[in-house]
């Protein structure tokens, strides 16, 4: 009897000793790994639970373009347009609107930038400095007629691609109106130009100053002044139409009516 409880008390204390040890194999196991073995594996076709965090890609926001149609958004791009034509006209008007501002002043014409050197050189660069002076003069007189030519461009113009337009860079819309009207602006405004340059002596000036230049070098250069102008006002509206779109686009302050605060906030987060 009294063998049978020894080997009885063996039997238990030699399976406490084993529990413990697996209790320890089990902690060991779990911080090592993170598998807890007293969690049963989860059976084929059963719902597993997991604490695992799934990592959400990252996307940029869309632009939520979908309330806005297409007639909004060209009317808001048209808006941006002819806003930046009327303050670019007047900035431009003004007396060294052209001359005094590096971003749209005209160059002695580039085939007579010879003649610029030339008289340079023997003397008379002031008459080289009235003749650019007088280009400019031409140029903001001219200007003052430009508004409504360009204006009657950006009603009749059909924006195609409104929303891509929107989306696009800092000077899309403009872009598109000067790729889309350059020939008519141009047509439309050279005799606006042709009688400024009559206005302002720039004609008188240019012919005294070829003529000079053509008797000492001996040469006959010639070039056509009001197409030259007429191309570098045009070129200079559109570069001032341009900051003012990128401003509208990048400056809520300056979306002062409801549709360019309409149109141009839905394209904040492209």
């Amino acid at each position: 009897m009294r063998k049978s409880i020894f080997i009885a008390a063996g039997l238990l204390f030699s399976i406490s000793i084993q529990a413990q040890f697996l209790d320890i194999l089990k902690s060991t196991v779990k911080d090592k790994t993170g598998i807890d073995l007293n969690t049963p594996p989860a059976t084929k076709g059963s719902t597993a639970t997991t604490t695992a965090t799934t990592a959400t890609p990252t996307k940029n926001t869309p632009v939520n373009l979908g309330n806005l149609s297409s007639t909004q958004i060209s009317s808001g791009l048209k808006e941006a347009l002819s806003m930046g034509v009327t303050d670019g006209v007047k900035k431009l008007a003004l007396t060294d609107g052209f001359l005094k501002n590096e971003a749209v002043k005209i160059l002695m014409p580039e085939k007579l930038r010879k003649i610029d050197t030339t008289l340079r050189s023997i003397g008379m660069g002031s008459l080289a400095d009235e003749g650019v002076k007088l280009l400019n003069r031409a140029a903001e007189d001219a200007v003052t007629e430009a508004a409504p030519i360009f204006t009657n461009a950006i009603t009749s113009m059909t924006i195609t691609d409104a929303k891509n337009i929107l989306l696009g860079q800092d000077n899309a819309a403009t872009n598109y109106l000067q790729s889309k009207t350059q020939s008519q602006l141009f047509t439309a405004f050279q005799p606006k130009v042709k009688a400024s340059l009559g206005k302002v002596g720039a004609d008188t000036v240019w012919k005294n100053l070829i003529s000079k230049y053509n008797t000492f070098t001996g040469q006959s250069v010639t070039t056509d002044l009001n197409e030259y102008v007429t191309t570098e006002t045009i070129n200079g509206v559109f570069k001032m139409v341009a900051d003012k779109e990128s401003g509208i686009r990048n400056t809520p302050a300056m979306r002062t009516t409801s549709i360019l605060q309409k149109v141009f906030g839905a394209q904040d987060n492209k």
